[in-house]
């Protein structure tokens, strides 16, 4: 039976961005699949009354700043020298979170990564639809189809229900990781995940 990695996903989140190498490696090293569920943050939040740290901490003397330390830590460890911080942030996903949606499997992980990029090194963000469409076709995705789909009332209402079904799950943030029905949040939990697998 193959071992899965499901991982809870909103391109919107810096640590998306950072857990995915990390992520991918450690499930091929212990022959597991990674499977992307699309969600939707914002909706996340509001369902849990969670919000981003940045803003949930800001009263918090000294935590902000030590966040940003252990950040560069496993950009430094991990060695992702292309992170950038885009112009924009936080900015609107749900565009790019549907499209995920209009694929599957291994296609979905393809996009995924390809998104994260764009928007994570490159400062491509989905707000700007068309723009966005047209670096996922140079990127080799077909973007109009892609931009197409988000328009499709049987898609949008699919972001919906995955993102109440993480909820209802446990999730409450990104990057949230299930491996056989257990929960497991944010990137310092990598180690624990492959203990799970490798076990």
């Amino acid at each position: 039976m193959t071992k899965t990695v499901e991982l809870i996903f909103d391109c919107v989140s810096p640590n998306a961005y950072m857990v995915w190498w990390p992520l991918r490696e450690l499930a091929e090293r212990q022959d597991a699949q990674l499977e992307v569920t699309p969600v939707f943050l914002g909706g996340m939040h509001k369902l849990t009354g969670n919000a981003p740290p940045f803003i949930r901490d800001a009263e918090i003397k000294g935590k902000n700043a030590y966040a940003m330390i252990e950040m560069q830590r496993f950009i430094a460890k991990h060695g992702l020298d292309k992170y950038t911080m885009p112009p924009e942030f936080p900015f609107n996903s749900i565009t790019s979170q549907r499209m995920l949606l209009a694929v599957e499997g291994s296609e979905r992980v393809a996009l995924a990564e390809t998104i994260l990029k764009l928007v994570w090194e490159d400062s491509v963000l989905p707000g700007d639809a068309e723009t966005f469409g047209a670096a996922l076709s140079e990127a080799g995705h077909d973007g109009a189809a892609l931009l197409d789909a988000t328009q499709d009332p049987a898609i949008k209402q699919q972001l919906i229900e995955n993102t109440e079904s993480a909820v209802e799950r446990g999730a409450f943030g990104i990057p949230t990781m299930f491996v056989d029905g257990e929960i497991y949040f944010g990137k310092e939990r990598l180690g624990q995940i492959e203990e799970q697998l490798a076990g």
